[in-house]
């Protein structure tokens, strides 16, 4: 009897185990939202340039089959670009609210509003807005937000006292857009921003506005415990601010921006883009993001910097691979998603 039953024991156990051994490896769903408002903007005047103001969030999550996130990364690129008051662009740098760390200086320059004496730095107020979400699905975080854009009691109470409307919006776009992949539990989610300055960019004339733009490259990426890449989602969006010779701002301010792949075939990359790789054809620019996507997976970060030739434009493998266009950016936002 004892027998039969130390038998029964074991083998109990060892379908705990086995079920124990499971976690972790369900295949989850991975997804990328960025949302930005509507842009702002000020004229330039003898005191002071005039400036563009577009704060995109990006969202990287991994989801689960009941759409719970089971893990999630988050950051702003706030491109504040200026120009002056005759009429010239001003080049900037611009790293995101994570990349400026302290110094961003939200815990001396930040309100106390939950009361418990202290203001947290930006990073740390979405590191717990973020551990809020875990578990979560899309339409419990939707009640995060307060009317006042604020977080609810419980969002403050956790340490994140500013603003999380864009927070929720972006999240829930994240998980929305979630589609099935390689990544599991197991694995390392991160989210990398790189913001430069277009080459679009130029001063106003007589003959036409002057243009500040700011190109923002998210990159939503899975990795192993190897550092291999194990699934990727690139997205950008394009800030444009327009100025005339006074530096008056002439940029319309009243639409949400839409990132290239919500703009889709409306990017328009197949009609005006160029066939460098001589197959005949230029991609969408959503279909070249999927081939940079693809060709990331299974390399480390050391690799993927090694995807960009000094033009810009990626290695001939990469080209070959129906990729033709400047790849640059999306790599420098996939090595800030794996640091």
């Amino acid at each position: 009897m004892k027998k039969i039953l130390s038998v029964s024991l074991t083998a109990v156990m060892l379908v705990g185990l086995l079920a124990f051994a499971g976690c972790g490896k369900e295949k989850l769903s991975m997804g990328l939202g960025v949302y930005t408002p509507a842009l702002t903007a000020t004229d330039a005047s003898d005191e002071a340039n005039g400036e563009g103001e577009a704060d995109a969030c990006g969202v990287a999550v991994l989801v689960d089959k009941n759409g719970k996130v089971v893990k999630m990364a988050m950051d702003v690129a706030q491109n504040k670009a200026q120009y002056t008051a005759t009429g010239e662009f001003v080049a900037a740098e611009y790293p995101s609210k994570r990349q400026k760390g302290d110094g961003y200086n939200m815990a001396k320059f930040g309100a106390d509003r939950n009361g418990d004496g202290k203001v947290l730095e930006w990073y740390a107020q979405a590191d717990a807005f973020i551990e809020q979400c875990i578990g979560k699905t899309a339409t419990e975080i939707k009640a995060f937000a307060a009317d006042d854009h604020y977080g609810i009691e419980e969002i403050q109470k956790a340490g994140c006292t500013i603003h999380v409307s864009d927070f929720v919006l972006a999240t829930v776009k994240a998980i929305e857009n979630a589609k099935a992949s390689e990544a599991t539990a197991d694995c390392s989610l991160g989210l990398g921003v790189a913001s430069e300055q277009s080459h679009s960019s130029k001063n106003a004339t007589e003959e036409g506005d002057g243009l500040n733009e700011v190109d923002s490259s998210f990159a939503a990426v899975a990795y192993d415990k190897n550092g291999k890449v194990v699934n990727v989602i690139t997205d950008v969006v394009q800030q444009k601010f327009g100025f005339d010779t006074t530096g008056k701002a002439t940029t319309d301010t009243t639409s949400l921006l839409k990132t290239k792949l919500e703009l889709g075939d409306g990017y328009n990359m197949a009609k005006f883009g160029t066939d460098r790789n001589g197959d005949g054809a230029v991609l969408e620019w959503y279909d070249q993001s999927a081939a940079f996507n693809t060709f990331c997976v299974g390399h480390t970060v050391a690799e993927v910097a090694g995807f960009a030739q000094a033009d810009g434009y990626g290695i001939a493998d990469l080209q070959t691979a129906k990729c033709t266009m400047s790849v640059s950016e999306l790599v420098k936002a996939v090595q800030n998603a794996m640091k």
